[in-house]
């Protein structure tokens, strides 16, 4: 798996998620609200892929 981010992503990422609150460093309910978009972004972009190469599609 390919993990290099670029610093630029990595700091806004970073930005989004830090929490002073937190004992990790991180606010946890927003990191998986953010991972869970994603991963419905992601879904939504296969599914749209998968309806060109069908036929009918």
């Amino acid at each position: 798996m390919h993990t290099d981010i670029p610093d630029e992503d990595y700091r806004r990422i970073e930005q989004l998620i830090h929490s002073e609150a937190s004992p990790v460093g991180i606010d946890a309910k927003k990191t998986h609200v953010l991972i869970l978009h994603k991963l419905t972004e992601i879904e939504r972009r296969l599914e749209a892929i998968e309806q060109k190469q069908t036929p009918g599609g």
